[in-house]
Formats: structure tokens, C-alpha cells, sequence
């Protein structure tokens, strides 16, 4: 007798303002197109499209399970059996949903993960780089820089008091009045919005 075969991890990473949930939204899409079952889930600190939608900075929106931990997908996948599960902000569930997505993949669910894979001072954000290097498919995405209109693999935190935004949590949800994409010749020193000063 053949053993189950595994799902497959896919991973849509990149900064803020990339197309990151987009990307995710159109698989999503597809899949179902194809008759397949698919779940959306999102985090719960995302609260862009309400309790029970996931939206995009650009303004798409489908249903979802907005859930609070990792935890919480394994009963939601045993429900429901779904053939894909699509995670949006997997960064806001933390290191935890390693361990979790390796369950699902052992029982045959394919994943779709989308996430920030950098924090907005630069460094990596757990726990999309583990996954990315444990990954069938990873699709790195680039915004645009709001300088220099180049390709912006990195995002930057808006203070307008210029105080010390390092303080903040890098859990912080926010669009376009909070953050803005910026290449790496502007990650650091470049104009900021009127009446605001980017992080150093």
C-alpha cells in the first residue's frame, strides 16, 4: 500500500506593499477554480478587512479565519480537510507555526504561506526565513521604493514625533500612513514624508 503523500510548503515573502496577499488571493482563486478545497486563514492582529475577511493593501478581500495563535489551525484543518491552506501574515504567529506546518504537511495538506521575511529595521522575521529555507517554492517579492521609484525589498517604520519607534513592536499593523517601501540605497538615508522622520 503507497504511503499518503506529504503537501508541499510554498512561501510568497518580501516587505510591506509587495503584493504579498494579492499573490496569495490569486492561488487561492485558482485553486478553487480547479475544485479544490481551500481554507484562508489570517491573524488576528490583522484587522484591515474586519473579524472574518483578509483584505490587501490594494483593496481585494475574501473570507478567512482570523485566528489568534498557531495552535488554532490544527483543529481548523482537521474540520475541515481542506486540499490547500493559505496563511496570510504568518509572521504575527511566530516561531510556533514551524512546528505546526510540519504537521499539516505530514497529513497531506499543501500550504500557501505569505509573510513579511524582514522586520521593518532590517532584520529577519521570524518565522518566514526558517520557512522559506524549508520550502518547495518560494516566491520573493519586491515592492516600490517611495524614493526612487527602484525595486524595495525593505520597509521602514514612520514616527512623526521622531522618537525612538525602535521601542515599538515590530507586530505593529499599519499601511501607508506607518510604513512605506524603500529600496536598499534609501533604506536609511532618505526624505521622509512631510512632517514625519524615518527609523535610523
Amino acid at each position: 500500500m503507497r504511503a499518503m503523500e506529504a503537501g508541499r510548503l510554498h512561501v510568497i515573502a518580501g516587505p510591506m506593499f509587495a503584493g504579498k496577499s494579492e499573490e496569495l488571493l490569486r492561488r487561492v482563486h485558482r485553486a478553487r477554480l480547479a475544485g479544490l478545497h481551500v481554507e484562508v486563514v489570517g491573524h488576528a492582529l490583522d484587522d484591515r478587512g474586519g473579524a472574518d475577511r483578509l483584505s490587501t493593501h490594494v483593496g481585494r478581500s475574501a473570507p478567512a479565519r482570523m485566528l489568534q495563535v498557531a495552535q488554532e489551525l490544527l483543529p481548523l484543518a482537521d474540520a475541515e480537510h481542506p486540499d490547500i491552506l493559505a496563511i496570510d501574515e504568518a509572521q504575527f504567529f511566530g516561531p510556533d507555526l514551524v512546528p505546526i506546518l510540519e504537521r499539516l504537511l505530514d497529513a497531506g495538506i499543501q500550504l500557501e504561506v505569505a509573510g513579511l521575511c524582514l522586520t521593518y529595521d532590517g532584520g529577519p522575521f521570524e518565522p518566514l526565513p526558517t520557512l522559506m529555507a524549508m520550502a518547495e517554492e518560494v516566491v520573493k517579492l519586491t515592492a516600490v521604493c517611495t524614493v526612487c521609484g527602484a525595486d524595495a525589498a525593505f520597509h521602514v517604520r514612520l514616527v512623526e514625533d521622531g522618537s525612538d519607534a525602535l521601542r515599538a513592536t515590530a507586530a505593529q499593523v499599519g499601511g501607508v500612513e506607518s510604513y512605506q517601501a524603500r529600496c536598499r540605497s534609501h533604506r536609511i538615508d532618505a526624505a521622509p514624508a512631510p512632517g514625519q522622520e524615518p527609523i535610523r
